[in-house]
């Protein structure tokens, strides 16, 4: 596929061809820079609700192929729990652990067998969720090995704890009514300082895209749900604008934590407009 027929496959103007030239292509070279023969890359790509996380993968894919290199995405969203393994979550640990998205909603132990099959350069089978019916699709994708760089893309991808003061008062309605005793999102750091800490530790590189703040997050969401109900208006997990809006508390919390601690770790960091485009190349690609 070439990048013109990839940008007509996402509905882009043909003006986004520029964007590709001036921010992705340079991205791509840093990827394969860092890409050897020998060792796979695994390039983390962390972003908010609708920042285009998933548009600029595919990019990269095209880009890389360009320079021999195969290039593969992992969403975290496809290492949700299946719908049935949230609700036990939820009846046993906390009822807000029913709702998917925060640490303690995945499966990190599969993303860990993913990177350890592309290590070893093996063929794997990377599993793939619905948001539509909001459970996980009962078959994967086959992956034929070997692959040079899996991009693993998530909202929450390369994320830290945060500090256990950081955790008394609640962001939002949500935490105040439905965890007014701050068990589930205590839980959700004890998540982060542990198994996903550990996944995070298989992360190459880690690039940020970075909304302007969490209304971007609401509307940008509120965009999303608009494709998924033209896809498939009869999908049982669609939301009004209600829903949405709580929806998105739970991601509040970490949302504001990583725009404030991500930009001093990652290694590149791109500025996303109100359009989801890149504003500024990031300093250490000028040059590339």
């Amino acid at each position: 596929m070439t990048i013109d027929d990839l940008i007509a496959a996402h509905g882009l103007p043909a003006s986004y061809r520029e964007v590709v030239e001036q921010y992705w292509q340079p991205l791509a070279t840093a990827i394969a820079r860092r890409t050897t023969s020998r060792e796979p890359l695994i390039a983390g790509i962390n972003g908010a609700q609708g920042s285009g996380k998933s548009t600029i993968c595919a990019f990269l894919e095209v880009l890389l192929a360009s320079r021999q290199l195969r290039a593969v995405t992992l969403s975290i969203d496809d290492l949700y729990l299946t719908r049935a393994e949230r609700q036990a979550v939820a009846s046993e640990v906390h009822p807000l652990f029913a709702t998917r998205g925060v640490p303690g909603t995945h499966a990190p132990g599969l993303g860990m067998a993913i990177i350890e099959h592309v290590r070893a350069r093996r063929s794997f089978d990377l599993p793939r969720f619905d948001k539509g019916t909001d459970d996980r699709k009962p078959e994967g994708e086959r992956i034929e090995g070997p692959v040079d760089v899996l991009l693993f893309e998530g909202w929450c991808v390369g994320c830290h704890p945060q500090a256990d003061e950081e955790l008394l008062d609640p962001v939002n309605e949500l935490e105040r009514d439905d965890d007014p005793d701050g068990v589930w999102r205590s839980v959700v750091n004890l998540w982060l300082r542990g198994d996903y800490r550990v996944l995070f530790d298989q992360l190459d590189m880690l690039v940020m895209l970075k909304v302007d703040g969490f209304d971007a997050v609401l509307a940008n969401r509120s965009l999303q749900e608009t494709k998924l109900r033209a896809a498939d208006p009869a999908a049982p997990g669609l939301m009004d604008e209600a829903a949405i809006a709580r929806f998105c508390q739970h991601y509040e919390r970490l949302t504001l934590h990583m725009l404030e601690d991500l930009p001093r770790r990652a290694d590149f960091v791109f500025d996303i407009g109100a359009d989801q485009r890149p504003t500024s190349l990031p300093e250490g690609l000028a040059n590339r």
